[in-house]
């Protein structure tokens, strides 16, 4: 029997984009074994976001060519779309495929195999107009399935290669998505997790079915208990996608919305497409809909011509915000994006300081945003035993607002909805204990336990 081995460098969308590209090894009756096994493919799905993600592929290449340099070694993913040449020069890489023909792999393996000629599969991205059809019925992680509907961004933002990797906006049917998430549900996921390159855009290339279509037509799947979306544009939040989120009682009280910064002039230079005062706005709406709902957000500190008095303000802005929690990058230059090329960089030593500033900030707004719930009873579904320690006798999981909760529950638990009372906030995990296992109660707010 033929094995494969996978390696995945970079997003979400890479990591379901390998779980798609094994389900085609699988159906032709390959095994999978571990990375660092001998394979006689490996497959490695890189990542383009920064130049060291560039490196990092690099460097995993080699590592796969060195462990078995008689496998074919085929790359895809990010990377491999903007630099397939750079790729096809490293000596042993038998196989380029970019972002999309994914779906070809097994005919490409077989080619190379009968010809033992290197392939450059790769095609101009900005011309594909089609979503790539690729079915993952099943996750090794059995709590939360991952759902992808759409591909690409039209946005163009100065610090962003993605466009140019990953290619314009299109979105998957609506049956197409609708089909997959009942195979997931008859697969006994309870949640499923709506992800893409911008996911919050789905829709935007289809004609009168957008977002909020798509999410009522989610909650009618029978069986499914939880709907999260993994990321949306405040120019996404409109109203019909507040009507939703405030009318259904299967979409989570958590959203991730990208702020990146908080001043008018920096979101100006990244070619951010809202004011903080819009920002600020559709947030607002948020919080009308979904009392306590968790908002979670990006910030890039560091941009190019990013003054100390334009920080302070979006230090006050993020502050005012009140973010359930930030994901803090400092600035870093991608080469072939304008801001790479912009002629006030910000010292490193500055990006530094003002990182863990926000760093801090981010903690203590995680901290308030926990001691909100404790004594209430939310609705967890435990992923796994505590932190790798079978025998602690403790599981985690998220409630569906976004908190992280450890408590005390046999591993039976995992994947089902449990009632868990929160008895203490942390910043990173809160401790709670379970009140019951039970279907789900309306969450329009948590029930006081």
């Amino acid at each position: 029997m033929s094995t494969v081995a996978f390696h995945t460098l970079g997003c979400k969308v890479n990591f379901y984009d390998t779980e798609a590209i094994w389900q085609l090894f699988k159906h032709e009756g390959y095994e999978q074994v571990d990375f660092e096994q001998t394979a006689d493919v490996y497959v490695i799905n890189t990542c383009t976001v920064t130049n060291t993600g560039d490196k990092k592929s690099r460097q995993i290449i080699r590592r796969a060519i060195r462990r078995n340099p008689d496998a074919i070694v085929a790359v895809t993913g990010c990377y491999a779309q903007t630099s397939p040449a750079e790729i096809m020069a490293i000596p042993g890489v038998d196989l380029v495929i970019g972002t999309q023909s994914r779906d070809q792999i097994i005919p490409l393996v077989n080619e190379y195999r009968e010809k033992r000629q290197p392939i450059n599969a790769v095609r101009n991205i900005m011309k594909t107009r089609e979503f790539e059809e690729l079915d993952v019925p099943d996750f090794a992680d059995r709590t939360r399935a991952f759902l992808k509907i759409q591909e690409g961004c039209n946005n163009f933002c100065t610090f962003c290669i993605i466009p140019w990797s990953r290619g314009l906006m299109r979105s998957r049917s609506a049956e197409s998505v609708l089909r997959q998430a009942h195979m997931l549900v008859d697969a006994g996921y309870k949640e499923i997790v709506l992800t893409g390159i911008h996911t919050g855009g789905y829709g935007e290339d289809l004609q009168g079915y957008g977002l909020a279509e798509l999410l009522w037509d989610l909650d009618k799947v029978d069986g499914l208990k939880r709907i999260r979306i993994s990321s949306i544009e405040a120019s996404q939040i409109t109203d019909k996608v507040v009507e939703v989120l405030n009318a259904s009682d299967k979409m989570c009280r958590h959203l991730h919305v990208p702020l990146q910064a908080g001043d008018d002039a920096v979101l100006a230079r990244m070619r951010r497409k809202y004011t903080t005062a819009e920002f600020g706005k559709k947030i607002e709406k948020l919080h009308i809909a979904l009392p306590d709902v968790a908002i979670t957000t990006d910030v890039i500190v560091g941009f190019p011509g990013e003054t100390e008095e334009m920080f302070r303000r979006g230090y006050q802005f993020m502050e005012q915000m009140q973010f359930a929690e930030m994901h803090v990058f400092p600035y870093s230059k991608r080469t072939g994006t304008p801001a790479a090329r912009m002629e006030d960089q910000v010292d490193e030593e500055v990006k530094n300081e003002r990182v863990h500033e926000l760093i801090d900030l981010s903690e203590r707004m995680q901290l308030a945003y926990a001691r909100k719930f404790v004594g209430q009873t939310l609705e967890v579904i435990p992923e796994r035993t505590y932190k790798g320690a079978p025998d602690s006798g403790l599981l985690m999981g998220y409630s569906d607002n976004y908190v992280n909760l450890v408590f005390p529950g046999s591993e039976s638990l995992v994947g089902q909805l449990c009632r868990v009372k929160m008895t203490e906030a942390g910043v990173n995990e809160s401790k709670g204990e379970l009140i019951g296992v039970e279907e789900p109660a309306m969450h329009k707010s948590a029930v006081s336990g």
